[in-house]
């Protein structure tokens, strides 16, 4: 019979499950980028703020993804019971109940976090919040909202580093990151059952897109852009590749690899907005996010 010691490992593992650890370091990379952008990282600004709110806002970033993460497997628990029943909540590994608090216990850290650094990273981080909640339990079933809501989760996440400042000059920048992933969203509507190749070519678009308006922004906002453009080179190497087999081959193990690549790839989308608005090293640190990703995603399920 298994050990007690053997249940409570296999318990913890369940819970480090649902908070899907290799999708965090992408909610990290977004704060690292949002802070270059704000202009956080020249002498002036950082003397005055300090490091400990990067600290705090890196925090609340991971706290609010990992909540709801958790949050959309509390809520998919009838589906999952169907479609992946060795998640730990259909597989009775973790409660149901106890799930949904550890996800809002995530989620009300992550803002209370938020709150330690200034006014409008609190209020930013309420909102992502409630726009968290909303995707997973009411718009995700559309196949227009859904996207756009969780594009809108992600590109809150990046206004929320480029406010530590108390200010947030460039808010429009948050579309990036929500066209972003409103493609990748749009890919993983066939995950399960494969068939979704007009979604794919809708897909390609918007990455175009994306592509062309990180060139277009770093060209009007600095002089950065040589050292952006390999950063761009490896983004669209690492979303277009798998987006083409999965084209090629319409199936649910292709589509499922796009869509892993193209959401560990946002470490990749922000390191080139880091290059473009701060400096090349920075982006290349930001990019030693990506291996850790890959990394935890060899142990832990991405989607």
């Amino acid at each position: 019979m298994p050990t007690k010691s053997a249940n409570t490992n296999a318990v913890l593992m369940g819970y480090a499950r649902l908070a899907r650890p290799a999708n965090l370091p992408t909610a990290a990379a977004d704060i690292l980028a949002g802070a270059a952008i704000s202009g956080f990282f020249t002498n002036a600004t950082q003397s005055s703020i300090g490091w400990l709110p990067l600290l705090l806002l890196v925090l609340a970033s991971v706290l609010l993804y990992a909540g709801g993460v958790v949050l959309n497997d509390v809520f998919d628990l009838k589906i999952d019971q169907v479609e992946r029943p060795e998640r730990p909540i259909p597989s009775g590994l973790i409660p149901q109940k106890k799930a949904a608090i550890f996800g809002v216990l995530l989620l009300l850290g992550g803002i209370l976090s938020a709150f330690f650094v200034n006014i409008l990273c609190g209020m930013i981080a309420s909102v992502l919040g409630v726009s968290i909640v909303l995707y997973d339990a009411f718009s995700k079933r559309d196949g227009f909202m859904g996207p756009l809501n969780m594009g809108i989760c992600r590109g809150l996440n990046l206004a929320l580093g480029m406010s530590i400042a108390g200010v947030v000059g460039m808010w429009w920048l948050a579309v990036i990151p929500l066209v972003y992933i409103f493609a990748i969203t749009l890919i993983s509507r066939g995950e399960v059952h494969g068939n979704n190749k007009s979604h794919l070519v809708w897909a390609a678009v918007l990455y175009t897109i994306v592509i062309l308006a990180i060139v277009g922004v770093v060209l009007n906002q600095s002089t950065y852009i040589l050292q952006t453009l390999p950063f761009l080179a490896l983004f669209t190497f690492l979303v277009f590749r798998p987006l083409l087999k999965a084209y090629k081959s319409n199936t649910p193990k292709h589509i499922k690899n796009a869509v892993i690549a193209g959401v560990l790839s946002l470490v990749v989308l922000d390191a080139a907005l880091a290059a473009g608005f701060f400096s090349w090293w920075y982006g290349l640190l930001l990019l030693l996010l990506l291996p850790l990703s890959l990394l935890l995603s060899k142990i832990f399920a991405v989607t």
